[in-house]
């Protein structure tokens, strides 16, 4: 039977592994997918797992619990020989071991674009992952508890002092929803006022959210400000070693948490680890059908989709463009592929991935959102209940939606939890400090 290797578990992997288990034939095909994580994150939801309006397991989709008919590897695939059908895969515990394959299908994501700037592999944190959105939340959180108990002052304000770097849809959402979290917790520390925190928003074009308008960009940008945050634009950060952050417009000051969300950059194993066609930024070389290669040089029983993939934006006027990595297309993408791929496993021809945006819609914190399709502009309330409705219908599998809408309907008579959990980063932290280090001392002695 042949073997249908997944090469990452994030959206176009999910879709594609999922869909393809639906329609394989008995004894047609076995699928395999290697991730290091056992389920698929549902990005757009992070902005709202950042302020506590959404648990963190809810934005999670699990691999195994879905995927019933496919082979799950909790691992990493370090190098990909196309030549000998073969991947090297790193797993989560044990040695490396190869694994051959007679398709694969290339879903790697990409990784947060970073740059050498000193200090942000120490103190910064990423935005692509659940566990990342969890600790901004629980680190702002533990912040306001700490500082409330300071008197007004430098450490005060390097506590409630946040830093976002990077003007996109994660950057922007997340920064918007965060504000709106700190916020809404002055009503329950009456010790601190607006006044206390800080929040900057640092970008390195003229403009943030560049998905929407100009005019939509810049009501964003008022609306943000208006709730106290400080918008950079055409601004870089120079530094920020030790908390300390220098921007390119001279602007200074001490910040406790970093978020870091500059765009996508390509991953290890697809930039420098495979003998697939590469494009100079890194990306696999895809064809409008999603298999590997160019229009006219196919390469065999290889596809790919999703952020690590340079495919053919077909309904682009500009000639020449590739589709934008974002959720709409990897999801689509990753269906698609999956239909294409039994279609030439069955002798017919695939077809061609044509997607048309659907428009872009983005939560700006509670009550606020924003939405443009082409002219069309809706922002403020309605765009807010637009963004939640979409996607709670795009998230998979019905668990999911149900437990979403649960949770947002609780936290609409009740408010959003603003427990802290900062110390299940440090589990035996309680256990070690009651334990009866007497005893332990005198055994020791």
């Amino acid at each position: 039977m042949r073997r249908i290797l997944v090469v990452g578990g994030g959206y176009a992997g999910f879709y594609a592994a999922w869909k393809l288990e639906k329609k394989l034939r008995k004894g047609e095909a076995e699928v395999v997918v290697i991730d290091p994580r056992p389920y698929m994150t549902y990005q757009p939801f992070l902005p709202e797992v950042v302020s506590g309006s959404i648990e963190a397991r809810h934005a999670a989709i699990s691999l195994r619990r879905n995927l019933r008919r496919t082979r799950i590897i909790a691992g990493a695939v370090t190098s990909i020989e196309h030549a000998r059908k073969t991947v090297t895969v790193h797993p989560i515990e044990g040695a490396d071991f190869d694994l051959t394959y007679d398709i694969i299908v290339v879903t790697a994501g990409a990784v947060t674009k970073t740059f050498a700037v000193p200090g942000v592999a120490e103190r910064a944190i990423g935005m692509k992952h659940v566990e990342e959105a969890v600790a901004i939340r629980d680190q702002l959180l533990t912040a306001f508890d700490q500082a409330s108990v300071l008197p007004p002052g430098p450490e005060r304000q390097r506590l409630l002092t946040v830093t976002f770097v990077g003007g996109g849809f994660a950057g922007v959402e997340g920064f918007a929803e965060l504000l709106s979290l700190a916020n809404g917790l002055l009503k329950s520390y009456p010790e601190l006022s607006q006044r206390d925190f800080a929040f900057h928003l640092v970008e390195a074009s003229h403009r943030i959210l560049p998905e929407v308008g100009d005019k939509p960009s810049q009501w964003v940008i008022s609306k943000l400000e208006n709730r106290g945050a400080q918008v950079h634009l055409d601004t870089t950060v120079e530094s920020a070693a030790d908390g300390h952050v220098v921007l390119s417009d001279g602007t200074t000051f001490e910040s406790d948490l970093i978020v870091w969300t500059t765009g996508n950059a390509a991953t290890r194993l697809v930039r420098n680890h495979t003998d697939l066609p590469v494009t100079p930024r890194g990306l696999i070389q895809a064809r409008a059908d999603l298999r590997v290669g160019t229009e006219t040089d196919p390469v065999p029983d290889a596809w790919a989709a999703g952020d690590d993939a340079a495919v053919p934006d077909l309904a682009s006027p500009v000639q020449g463009a590739f589709t934008v990595p974002n959720a709409q297309n990897a999801v689509r993408q990753g269906k698609l592929l999956a239909k294409n791929l039994l279609q030439t496993l069955r002798g017919r021809q695939p077809k061609n991935y044509v997607h048309h945006t659907l428009g872009a819609v983005a939560t700006l914190g509670l009550g606020r959102g924003i939405f443009q399709y082409k002219r069309i502009v809706v922002k403020g309330f309605l765009a807010w209940l637009m963004h939640r409705g979409y996607h709670v219908l795009a998230v998979p599998t019905w668990d999911r939606k149900v437990r979403v809408l649960a949770v947002w309907l609780a936290a609409a008579f009740y408010g959003r939890d603003i427990v802290s959990l900062a110390s299940v980063q440090r589990p035996r932290e309680a256990f070690v400090t009651e334990a009866d280090v007497p005893v332990l001392n005198s055994r020791s002695a």
